[in-house]
């Protein structure tokens, strides 16, 4: 998927909209992303990097009034 089309990011938004799990590239890594709001989400994160569930995850927001929901 080209990362930088306007259609791949809509399909990327989707995939998390709909609990799913969508692998993006960063300065040094790949890095999963999921919805935090959604604990089916975050599961999935857990299984599928085979992380212990006391070692948590980073949440990046766009605004610090997010940090309320």
């Amino acid at each position: 998927m080209n990362l930088h089309s306007s259609n791949s990011v809509r399909q990327a938004a989707d995939v998390l909209r709909n609990g799913g799990l969508v692998g993006l590239p960063t300065e040094t890594v790949y890095g999963l992303a999921a919805d935090a709001r959604n604990p089916a989400a975050v599961a999935r994160i857990f299984a599928a990097k085979q992380r212990p569930v006391d070692h948590p995850l980073i949440v990046h927001l766009r605004h610090a009034e997010q940090l309320r929901a």
